[in-house]
């Protein structure tokens, strides 16, 4: 019998793991406060879900285009054009099987077998792996927390005189600190991936979740930036599994030909509920707003238990949190913190394997409730 592949041999997703263990307990009957994974205490916004109960009367979903019906794509074009002011044509927007099936058809079309790949780290931890995955190298950059743990351009020149760059990632705001890349930082970035004939790619998953300042896609400085993006978020739709991809347009016939043989389309019910949800913006921004009594309230409380927050959050739903006052080992300190506590968090070690031992990721997506009973349990367990 034939073995696993060594395309197989990646690193397991740490943070699903956590999941998966306080699920169990949960399912036994545990009370656990769930800081663990990046799922929205709320689901799909209620037009969506409207859209898809009247879509079901038909009894019919058919496939779409390979990159998804041109209905949704128009709507997402003006969403850009509403949003961030800028004129996309549709044609260069391709729905997928959620961020991570347009990362798989964004790398395949740029990268070749063994092409560096450039990434911050502490980082999402399915960019290396992906790239891994299919036989290309994910180059880790440890970010400096001076640079808010992002990606600079030095970073971009010191990686490329180790070796010749295919591309370069970001995510602003990013998983898992929420820190935001400026306009300018975006441009410096870009203009460095350009200066070595780069692809700069942009994960955009967690904009409209931002609190004090909003994001800036990287296509309003660099019309050649990849940028991502999903419904998982904001939209609160994770497991509908639909996202979307932005390219250039010389990139469009084959990202086209990997879809068709990839995934053939989206799933076409969620594609229903996407374009329904572009609707939602009033209903998706209450839910941020109460994102963000929660990060206000961790960032209050946190300090106080001897936990530094690493960079302090400007989106998403995440705070990195240094641990090294109560523990060397993140790995333990979750294992402890859900045993003992009913908390589960992630381990900072997903997100950055050399330094992460120091950190945990707090994922605070959660109604205000369970975020405050979550607050009391690490409050009574670390101080106790």
């Amino acid at each position: 019998m034939r073995p696993a592949s060594s395309r197989s041999n990646i690193a397991p997703f740490l943070a699903m793991e956590m999941a998966r263990e306080a699920s169990r307990l949960q399912a036994e009957g545990h009370d656990i406060v769930r800081f663990d994974v990046g799922q929205p205490a709320h689901g799909a916004p209620q037009v969506a879900l409207d859209a898809v109960r009247d879509a079901l009367s038909a009894r019919s979903f058919p496939y779409s285009e390979a990159l998804g019906a041109m209905a949704v794509r128009r709507k997402l074009s003006d969403w850009y054009k509403h949003i961030h002011g800028l004129d996309i044509d549709p044609r260069r927007i391709a729905l997928t099987t959620g961020a991570s099936g347009a990362f798989t058809l964004a790398f395949l079309a740029l990268f070749g077998d063994g092409e560096r790949v450039a990434l911050a780290a502490p980082g999402y931890p399915p960019y290396r792996h992906i790239l891994t995955a299919l036989g290309m190298r994910a180059v880790a950059v440890d970010a400096e927390l001076q640079a808010r743990l992002q990606l600079t351009p030095q970073d971009v020149e010191d990686a490329a005189r180790a070796g010749p760059l295919a591309g370069v990632i970001v995510a602003s705001p990013a998983n898992p600190t929420g820190t935001l890349l400026s306009r300018e930082d975006l441009a410096a970035l870009a203009q460095a991936c350009r200066a070595r004939g780069c692809a700069f790619i942009s994960d955009e998953i967690y904009h409209g979740l931002t609190y004090e300042q909003a994001a800036v896609t990287a296509l309003a400085v660099d019309d050649e930036a990849i940028v991502i993006n999903s419904f998982s978020k904001y939209w609160a739709m994770t497991g509908w599994r639909i996202g979307w991809l932005i390219m250039p347009e010389r990139l469009i016939g084959a990202v086209e030909r990997l879809a068709q043989n990839l995934t053939v389309c989206p799933p076409s019910p969620s594609q229903a509920a996407a374009l329904a949800a572009l609707d939602a913006q009033a209903e998706c921004d209450a839910r941020r707003d109460a994102y963000g009594v929660n990060r206000a309230r961790l960032m209050d409380a946190l300090p106080e238990m001897g936990l530094s927050i690493a960079a302090p959050p400007d989106g998403a739903f995440y705070m990195l949190v240094d641990i090294s006052a109560h523990s060397r080992d993140s790995l333990d300190f979750c294992a402890r913190a859900l045993r003992e506590a009913g908390v589960a968090l992630t381990t900072g070690v997903d997100f950055d394997e050399r330094r992460g031992r120091s950190w945990v990721r707090l994922a605070y997506a959660r109604d205000t409730e369970e975020t405050q009973r979550g607050i009391a349990r690490l409050r009574q367990w670390i101080l106790r």
